[in-house]
């Protein structure tokens, strides 16, 4: 079974993302709606000019499913030891990290490399490095790495079984 992103994952990248129940075009351009959705969905198609979702509850659903299919990337571009390193806030970082720069962006990147060498100290501060759009620095970008790498350093809270 893949890796589920957490609450706190959920949360970030709402949080970051804003709700849109109207398509826009971002500050790159592309065309977005809902929390950062910007593919396909089974109900309505490409987000393109006039495309609207009904609430909130449509736009989550689809920002569940984006989140799961970018977990599963992530999941292939790790390497067998630091995904069994990885703590549920250090993975959801990196989903939320791919869900805003790409999965290209982030196979590439120095941030996977490092992480895979095990370098997780060296890791956390790559995450500051892409906080551009079109070669502007952004500082909802830069704020938006500051939390991604917050993320990445804590540890989630323990589960407390009724027993």
């Amino acid at each position: 079974m893949p890796r589920q992103v957490n609450n706190a994952t959920l949360e970030l990248v709402r949080s970051f993302e804003g709700l849109y129940l109207e398509a826009y075009r971002d500050e790159a351009g592309v065309w977005t709606i809902g929390y950062g959705h910007t593919g396909f969905d089974i109900a309505g198609g490409a987000v393109k000019p006039g495309r609207k979702l009904a609430d909130e509850n449509e736009a989550l659903a689809i920002l569940r499913v984006d989140l799961d299919n970018v977990a599963k990337d992530v999941e292939k571009l790790l390497l067998i030891r630091p995904k069994a390193e990885l703590n549920d806030n250090q993975f959801g970082a990196l989903v939320s990290f791919a869900f805003n720069v790409g999965i290209g962006n982030l196979e590439k990147s120095a941030l996977l490399r490092r992480l895979n060498g095990r370098d997780y100290l060296g890791t956390i501060p790559e995450f500051a490095k892409w906080n551009r759009c079109n070669g502007k620095v952004l500082r909802g970008l830069t704020r938006r790495r500051n939390a991604e790498a917050a993320l990445f350093c804590s540890f989630p809270p323990p589960v407390i079984s009724a027993s």
